[in-house]
């Protein structure tokens, strides 16, 4: 059966129109209640977030059942054995409910965040897979790490991880090297791409190559709306705070959809083979915010029930 989450946002915008730290851990608790399966936050330096890692150890400690979750983690902008132990710390206080979800950054977007941590921009993708693979030595308890990017002669040594190997790493990405990558060195797949044929061709070339299982997600921003001229003009206006661009542009890029809940339904749909998704509300408002969770809920129980 497909499991759907919520993406908690955390990002300047919200919290600028009066959301307040405390009260974004009471809507992870709330997704909890609604019967969603996880909860998810974001990570950058661009728009003065709450730190992703500290944020889900406030859900672990006043949830009990759902996934915790990063979409997307930038593993570039930490210290990665510090990462490493911080995770490690997340999966055993949450019960081993953690899953990562992690990217290299975006092209024109991602330069200042990697220029703020000190980290090189150039061969950003190996560092991100070298990253991953770091953590997983050191989970595993092995004692040194040599990769194409990163090199240690010896590793800390931190108690098991709640399930063995440690938490899933999953890469959000979708460029023909990235569906190669996912299939040879990730737990899991979550792109969102406008088109569902290119979300089925890819998961199909994931499959035919894999050497290994791989969870296919999808990250679909959504608002559940059945006046279509508010709902466009909702995701218009969403659009140009979150990205300073038009909805007509930014929704050739990633998979946004407005409609009744059925409407959004029948478009998630269209997204075959997704095992778990993560939807993102529409919205920076808290009030038109907590009005679309319980709608959200509704569209996971129709996709449920399909």
């Amino acid at each position: 059966m497909t499991k759907f989450g919520l993406v908690v946002p955390t990002y300047q915008p919200i919290l600028d129109a009066g959301r307040t730290a405390p009260e974004l851990v009471e809507t992870a608790v709330e997704a909890e209640r609604l019967g969603l399966d996880s909860v998810w936050v974001g990570d950058t330096l661009a728009r003065a977030p709450i730190d992703a890692l500290t944020i889900l150890g406030a859900f672990a400690a006043r949830t009990s059942r759902v996934t915790l979750g990063t979409a997307s983690l930038l593993p570039a902008l930490r210290d990665p054995i510090q990462t490493a132990n911080q995770l490690l710390s997340l999966d055993l206080l949450s019960g081993g409910r953690l899953t990562l979800a992690v990217g290299a950054g975006f092209t024109g977007r991602s330069e200042p965040e990697f220029a703020f941590a000190r980290v090189p921009w150039p061969r950003r993708r190996a560092r991100l897979d070298d990253i991953v693979a770091l953590w997983r030595a050191v989970w595993r308890g092995e004692t040194s790490f040599h990769g194409p990017v990163l090199d240690y002669d010896s590793l800390p040594v931190f108690p098991a991880p709640a399930r063995p190997g440690g938490p899933p790493v999953w890469l959000a990405a979708h460029t023909p090297q990235a569906l190669e990558r996912a299939g040879r060195l990730y737990d899991g797949w979550l792109p969102y791409p406008p088109d569902p044929a290119d979300y089925v061709s890819g998961l199909a070339g994931i499959r035919a190559t894999a050497s290994r299982p791989v969870t296919p997600a999808l990250f679909a921003t959504v608002l559940v709306e059945d006046d279509a001229e508010r709902g466009a003009a909702l995701l218009e206006e969403y659009c140009l705070r979150n990205y300073g661009m038009p909805a007509d542009f930014v929704q050739r890029i990633q998979m946004q959809v407005t409609g009744s809940a059925a409407e959004v339904a029948s478009q998630l749909r269209e997204y075959a083979g997704a095992e778990h998704v993560l939807l993102r509300i529409a919205s920076t408002e808290p009030k038109v915010f907590d009005e679309q969770l319980p709608r959200l809920a509704e569209v996971a129980a129709k996709l449920r029930s399909s």
